[in-house]
């Protein structure tokens, strides 16, 4: 992988970058995971149903996927840093909604706005490293980015269960309020607009449309999106149902649980360390192989293990931790090379990448949702959503090097 042949204009060091796309990054699946520990509890505190405050999962899932379609255009036809603060504002105004809802039908309007605000944070993180680095220095970045967004919905619920143990579920959204505002503050200081070529254009109908068609025909695109975003996307299908198996059928308390999710974490971080380190040593495309094979390995684990067994804490998270081990060698290659063919429309490209990590994220929850039964939905779902994205990418893989050679 080498670097393009123009310079691009770099507004703001490598590091500054990392750490404004990471923290980007983070609110997405930070504000979709924290209160997961708490969806048992919320049953009984808001007097509704299992079914509907899974809905409330769901909506911000929609409100996340549909609205990438939208903030990558945005960004491109605005600035990076605009649309980014107005999209702060609506997080944060529906984080306080969310707080203070008196049923699960103001907590799921409050969710779906939550999911639209948020949504700028996957769109700009990987936009704004496009608009300046590509190749193995982008890579690294990216490597680092990805490292947040496996990693919040891997910690949320580790730092929900405590805060629903010793505060209640209020204070999980007072959290989240927090950190938008903090992150609103970040964004208004120090970060510098990226988008040297806006274009208002990128907001008509039909040139949004005629961009995303592009997206999706070029195999370039295609083949890395498939891969980590069916990937991605499957770990958040997995936070939808994790809860109710280790609470439910397992047993866990929800400060337990939370806990218990700190495995995840601990081996997600393992993989993106051992990531970095070997970024430095060989290209990032070498790691898509044994990547896959990783992926490809848990998620017989996960098929298996629990059809086998009765469901334990191991049992369950055991393959889960592999699995994001091997999702993290996947991210800095996959991310980069599916950027970089398309800077002229770089949001739109982020955008669309993030549509597919939180569509089939949709998918997925509703997929297991409609089987009823959370220890089936885990074995079947998770375990063939993966694959569906490997296969995806063998199958483009071929014409992606051809189109690539012929550039």
């Amino acid at each position: 992988m080498s670097e393009t042949a123009a310079p691009l204009p770099q507004l703001m060091s490598a590091r500054r970058t990392t750490l404004l796309g990471a923290a980007l990054v983070a609110i997405g699946p930070l504000t979709m995971a924290l209160y997961t520990p708490a969806m048992p509890a919320l049953t009984a505190e808001l007097g509704t149903t299992d079914a509907m405050v899974k809905l409330t999962l769901t909506a911000y899932f929609a409100g996340f996927a549909l609205t990438q379609l939208v903030s990558g255009p945005l960004t491109d036809a605005f600035g990076r840093k605009p649309v980014t603060l107005a999209f702060l504002l609506l997080y944060l105004a529906s984080s306080m909604l969310a707080t203070f809802a008196p049923t699960v039908d103001w907590l799921i309007i409050a969710r779906v706005l939550q999911g639209i605000g948020a949504a700028v944070g996957i769109t700009v993180s990987r936009a704004i490293v496009r608009d300046q680095y590509t190749g193995q220095t982008s890579a690294q970045i990216m490597n680092t980015i990805g490292t947040m967004l496996a990693l919040a919905p891997a910690v949320s619920p580790t730092i929900g269960g405590l805060i629903l143990e010793f505060f209640g579920w209020h204070q999980i959204f007072y959290a989240m309020i927090v950190y938008g505002a903090t992150l609103a503050l970040a964004v208004l200081l120090f970060q510098r607009e990226t988008n040297t070529a806006r274009d208002r254009s990128h907001i008509r109908p039909g040139k949004v449309l005629r961009n995303y068609m592009t997206l999706l025909r070029d195999p370039r695109y295609m083949a890395p999106t498939l891969v980590i975003g069916l990937g991605l996307g499957n770990i958040y299908a997995l936070a939808t149902v994790q809860a109710f198996i280790l609470v439910n059928v397992v047993g866990l308390s929800p400060s337990q649980y939370g806990l218990g999710m700190m495995l995840q974490s601990v081996s997600f971080m393992s993989g993106t360390l051992v990531t970095g380190r070997l970024l430095k040593r060989m290209d990032a495309s070498k790691l898509l192989l044994p990547g896959m094979a990783g992926v490809l390995l848990a998620c017989l684990l996960i098929a298996t293990l629990t059809r086998i067994f009765e469901p334990t804490y191991l049992l369950v998270m055991g393959p889960t931790a592999l699995f994001v081990f091997f999702i993290a060698l996947l991210m800095p290659s996959t991310f980069t090379a599916a950027l970089m063919p398309f800077p002229h429309m770089a949001g739109a490209a982020s955008s669309l990448m993030g549509f597919f990590q939180f569509g089939s994220g949709i998918v997925g929850s509703l997929a297991i949702a409609a089987l009823g039964d959370p220890v089936l939905g885990m074995t079947t779902v998770t375990a063939v959503l993966p694959l569906i994205g490997i296969a995806g990418y063998l199958l483009l893989r071929r014409r992606a090097v051809d189109l690539a050679d012929a550039s």
